[in-house]
């Protein structure tokens, strides 16, 4: 396993060959982004091919890259590693959203927030025959799914969507262009925290730029929000590290299990501050006509996607039992966690790529979007393992709506397809056991 002590600088000035290397790299990969910009920009969506193709192109050299910096101690320099994370994320502002169809439920909640104060209260469905509906939302309003739903996105994600609302309604460039910035700050969030060489993983990595600079998943939201309280606890700011964890949360419910981990050393008052947050973002919504917590828990009750664990354990105990067990198992391993966190006061930064491994292992649901909040941990702490897995669970697009096989579901995977995502998982959390026992016996 390829651990870094947080903070450290990777050394000395990088050399003229790694300069060369990186823009090499960076450039290729620039390449792969537009030509997948290009694929995006047709009605329908992509050849599957043809994507993971150019998945395959934007990620393995950066590995690659990675591992040539690593081994020889080279810094990555700081101005490329930005430049080409930019050049990256517009590739994605170009071309716009592929395999997902999230975005129109974004662009509702917008529209909705915008002209009642809450898009929660009323569902989608409701509007179908409304004649007061936009002309320009008919489209959105038509690509919603789950309709029958109220919206599942938590208060601080829709006040960027409000945001972006109001820029340029009905606008999906407007909205990722936002969180393409939010996710460009998590960058500069990462540095603090680790060298440019790690953060380098994140900052390039193929998953991170389909889900947020070309499909505009708002989770980067939470993940920066979740960033930024760790580094002002760190500096001892507890006000503003409990206000950004109270938002974090109001975000996506991920972040809670992470929030004992930053205030750890905090006093209550702080913690009242944290809780205060949170109550004031749901407080308003809640008197108006709901939140997001209906369709949370209809989520959490009947969906099942892509599950590593749950999946397995659900072929021998009914799905109450196995979402039982594999909660008191996800709960002792946060534990051993929280413990092993709270002895060792040299360890500033939690181990968040365990904690989300494990929640993500249990879960009923793993979409890929669902790794960036683990995967800016595995950038302070590389793993084969996890950018193994931000890889992998790519194969999770491959559908009977994708592949158009009406023999599948829409959103059912063939079994060959979830068999290579989790044994190709499974085989890199075996590689370091493996590289020992083969080094033991030579």
């Amino acid at each position: 396993m390829l651990e870094s002590r947080v903070g450290a600088n990777g050394g000395g000035q990088p050399s003229a060959a790694a300069r060369r290397l990186v823009d090499a790299v960076g450039l290729s990969c620039t390449l792969g982004y537009a030509a997948l910009a290009f694929l995006a920009r047709p009605p329908g969506e992509p050849d599957l091919v043809a994507f993971f193709i150019l998945m395959a192109w934007t990620g393995l050299p950066v590995f690659g890259l990675f591992l040539y910096c690593h081994r020889r101690d080279e810094p990555v320099p700081l101005d490329r590693l930005l430049f080409w994370a930019i050049a990256f994320r517009i590739c994605g502002l170009v071309g716009g959203p592929l395999l997902e169809d999230d975005f129109y439920r974004y662009l509702w909640d917008g529209y909705r927030f915008a002209t009642t104060g809450t898009p929660y209260a009323v569902v989608p469905e409701a509007f179908f025959t409304d004649p007061t509906v936009p002309t320009a939302f008919h489209s959105v309003l038509d690509g919603i799914n789950h309709p029958e739903l109220p919206t599942i996105y938590g208060p601080t994600t829709q006040f960027v969507f409000l945001l972006g609302y109001w820029l340029r309604p009905g606008s999906i460039a407007a909205l990722q262009g936002l969180l393409i910035v939010v996710d460009l700050a998590t960058v500069i969030l990462l540095l603090r925290l680790a060298p440019a060489r790690n953060v380098m993983l994140y900052a390039w990595c193929p998953l991170v730029i389909k889900e947020i600079a070309f499909t505009a998943h708002p989770d980067g939201i939470g993940v920066g929000l979740l960033l930024a309280a760790l580094v002002l606890a760190r500096n001892y700011r507890w006000r503003s590290a409990a206000v950004c964890l109270g938002l974090a949360c109001g975000a996506k419910i991920f972040a809670l299990v992470l929030v004992p981990f930053v205030l750890v050393s905090a006093s209550v008052r702080h913690w009242v501050l944290f809780g205060a947050t949170l109550t004031a973002l749901y407080a308003p919504f809640a008197l108006s006509g709901g939140t997001d917590l209906y369709s949370l828990l209809v989520f959490a009750q009947e969906w099942e996607f892509n599950s590593a664990a749950y999946g397995l354990l659900t072929l021998a105990l009914p799905a109450f039992e196995a979402k039982l067990v594999l909660g008191l198992a996800g709960a002792l391993f946060w534990g051993w966690c929280y413990r092993r966190y709270r002895r060792d006061e040299g360890q500033s930064v939690p181990r968040g790529d365990w904690v989300y491994g494990v929640l993500l292992a249990a879960s009923p649901v793993i979409n890929p979007w669902y790794l960036l909040w683990l995967l800016p941990f595995a950038a302070i702490f590389p793993s084969i393992w996890a950018w193994t897995a931000s890889m992998a669970v790519l194969l999770s697009y491959v559908t009977g709506l994708h592949l158009n096989d009406y023999a599948l579901q829409a959103y059912q995977q063939p079994l060959w397809a979830r068999l290579l995502e989790f044994g190709l998982i499974g085989l890199a959390l075996a590689w370091p056991v493996l590289g020992r026992i083969s080094r033991r016996d030579q």
